[in-house]
């Protein structure tokens, strides 16, 4: 197997133009922590593009940064937060899950588009995703979008590229939008909820005016003690945080007596659900599901009477982490059949290479987007030399 490893955007142009001549298909890495996301690659060679790092630009008075898609996440937090600032999608990293030997980097983050329990307040990687370098499958460089909030440049092609986990092209640079970072932070818990309540309680606390950047519930067993747990973060200057806190507490009284966490340990238990460290050890498969919240402990029960399966919920109850028994298709049938009526997908996050391969990854799609995927990735990879199967079989 051949490792190229391109010093910039020229060198990499031509290294996919001489695949694309060859038709030899190139695994992209770079911190490589997400390797084993999506569906076991066997290519002939690595493309590893760790040069292709540094941060370029940052206009902190902007709220915009642009760096090298493989500039470690490390740098990129520690250089927001010297400026007080942050990503406020809150991204993972997942190593404790994925067992990634690398540190993750920027354009993975951005390939993948991954967001934390913020995500129900702040939106995804792709929503602060402003504009980007890359070169196709193609072998073609090509810009999209630009360095301010607001562009109309054209097609929104940073939308495209945010989730296509390296299929389309192999990012060089990255613009995304920051934000200040909250001096305080305030967690509810509520203790001993069973799953309708807890959803009731997060379903009110979101839709109160208190500004809620995390809803979560942890049954016993993953709440680290034997009863169920259910967190509610708040976010901002400490009088807001407090009052809001205070005023919260007083409306969800008919679901107990909340205990208030203060920001540093309200940090470390948001850190634990944006890892999945509840379901992180051991050998079973985890699955990650979104779902509409309402639809969130119908799906926990119909795999628990299927399977001896462990989970919680994120995103108020629309994020539904699952881990099972890897034997069989490790429960994929039965998740996606219970996913029927409410809508939904699942991805199989972390599991064994064989069952990757056997099983779909990520939601099968219907006849007609399968097709329009087909010619999105013919319009930029014609010859499947990026990544290819890594999402589907046939792309």
């Amino acid at each position: 197997m051949t490792r190229f490893r391109p010093a910039d955007e020229r060198a990499l142009a031509e290294i996919i133009a001489a695949a694309v001549a060859q038709e030899e298909p190139l695994e992209i890495i770079a911190g490589g922590s997400k390797r084993g996301l999506g569906r076991p690659l066997q290519t002939p060679h690595v493309l590893d593009v760790t040069s292709l790092s540094g941060i370029r630009d940052y206009a902190p008075e902007e709220l915009v940064l642009t760096a090298g898609a493989a500039t470690p996440m490390g740098e990129i937090e520690s250089t927001l937060a010297a400026k007080g600032q942050m990503l406020a999608f809150e991204p993972p990293g997942w190593r404790g899950l994925l067992a990634g030997a690398g540190a993750p980097t920027l354009g993975g983050v951005i390939a993948c588009n991954l967001a934390g329990p913020r995500r129900i307040k702040m939106g995804a990687a792709r929503d602060h995703f402003l504009g980007f370098r890359a070169v196709s499958g193609r072998g073609e460089a090509f810009k999209a979008g630009g360095k301010v909030v607001k562009n109309v440049t054209g097609y929104d092609l940073a939308k495209l590229i945010a989730g296509s986990y390296g299929t389309l092209a192999v990012l060089t640079e990255v613009t995304v939008k920051v934000l200040p970072l909250a001096p305080e932070e305030r967690s509810l818990l509520l203790h001993g909820l069973d799953e309708a309540a807890a959803l009731r309680a997060m379903t009110e606390a979101l839709n109160s005016s208190h500004e809620l950047s995390g809803a979560a519930h942890l049954p016993a067993g993953e709440s680290g003690s034997d009863r169920p747990l259910t967190a509610l973060r708040l976010e901002g200057p400490l009088p807001s945080v407090t009052a809001r806190a205070d005023a919260l507490a007083r409306e969800l009284r008919a679901f107990g007596a909340a205990e208030t966490l203060a920001t540093e340990p309200s940090r470390t238990l948001w850190r634990g659900v944006r890892e999945a460290a509840p379901l992180a050890a051991g050998p079973r498969v985890l699955w990650r599901c979104s779902v509409p919240p309402s639809a969130g402990p119908a799906l926990a029960a119909a795999v628990s009477r299927a399977v001896d399966a462990r989970w919680f919920f994120d995103w108020g109850g629309g994020l539904v982490w699952l881990a099972v028994p890897g034997a069989g298709d490790a429960a994929a049938s039965v998740i996606r059949g219970a996913m029927a009526a409410s809508g939904g997908h699942a991805t199989l996050l972390r599991a064994p290479d064989a069952l990757r391969a056997a099983v779909s990854v990520f939601e099968p799609q219907p006849p007609a987007l399968a097709a329009l995927t087909r010619r999105v990735k013919d319009a930029f990879d014609p010859k499947r030399i990026l990544n290819r199967g890594r999402m589907y079989a046939d792309v």
